[in-house]
């Protein structure tokens, strides 16, 4: 399952970060690595942004950057 389609109110550990490169690289610049957990605060009305906390803050995440977060349900 993918970040962005996990539950509000779940707590998702991070299994593998799918994109190329430098894509990659700003997703973990922003505290999501493998292992991480999230939790799913809140989703906007139209799906997109997605809110979590991630190592103590709160991180807002487009949907298409949601979508290249693969996870499992904790």
């Amino acid at each position: 399952m993918t970040l962005g389609e996990a539950e509000v109110g779940s707590t998702v550990v991070v299994t593998k970060i799918d994109g190329d490169g430098a894509y990659r690289r700003r997703l973990m610049d922003m505290g999501i690595t493998k292992g991480t957990e999230l939790f799913i605060r809140k989703v906007a009305p139209l799906g997109d942004p997605v809110e979590i906390t991630v190592r103590g803050y709160e991180l807002s995440v487009r949907k298409n950057d949601a979508q290249c977060v693969q996870v499992n349900v904790r």
